[in-house]
């Protein structure tokens, strides 16, 4: 049975975190639905650039995936952050046992929204302190690891990171299949 992720976007997400990995986790045969918060069908990213998203995030804020991704970016992360929605999914996927990965600045969702509470996570740097002050925590990997929650540090790291989603969702085989296609 294929897998399924739900990668959530809003206005300032960051690009080069969504587009790798929707491109990944689609290349190893994962079902990938992008939903923005808003119902507009395009978004505009941190670097202004437009890109569309299949749903609005109200048509699939009741289904359940496999993985729940939040790429960061600025003020997208803080929108996700600020959703209910958005905590809504993350708090049930967390109670399933999905994967939630969060990269950059989004991890400030995973915090708002009390998630993987007193767990280690990672972000970009100047996040730290709030993460930190809030009883996570705080990992200088690139990539890190708690139970079912991956975070990751930014831009640069966005291989690392879908590489880790990859792994959970599908297996080391594919993880080390598709870093060998890709030439990462």
């Amino acid at each position: 049975m294929s897998k399924s992720a739900l990668i959530i976007v809003a206005d300032g997400t960051e690009e080069i975190e969504l587009v790798i990995v929707a491109d990944i986790l689609r290349r190893v045969g994962v079902a990938v639905t992008i939903a923005g918060l808003s119902d507009r069908k395009t978004i505009l990213c941190a670097q202004g650039i437009s890109l569309n998203v299949d749903l609005g995030l109200s048509e699939v804020v009741d289904k359940v995936f496999d993985a729940v991704v939040l790429p960061g970016g600025q003020p997208g992360s803080d929108s996700l952050a600020s959703d209910e929605r958005v905590g809504e999914i993350l708090r049930r996927h967390e109670s399933d046992g999905r994967v939630i990965g969060a990269i950059c600045a989004a991890p400030l969702a995973i915090k708002r929204h009390g998630i993987g509470r007193g767990g280690v996570l990672t972000s970009y740097p100047s996040v730290r302190e709030e993460l930190t002050g809030a009883g996570y925590v705080y990992s200088e990997d690139r990539v890190s690891v708690c139970k079912n929650m991956i975070t990751s540090r930014g831009p640069g790291t966005a291989f690392d990171f879908v590489l880790e989603i990859v792994r959970c969702l599908v297996g080391d085989g594919q993880a080390i299949s598709i870093r060998r296609d890709m030439l990462i």
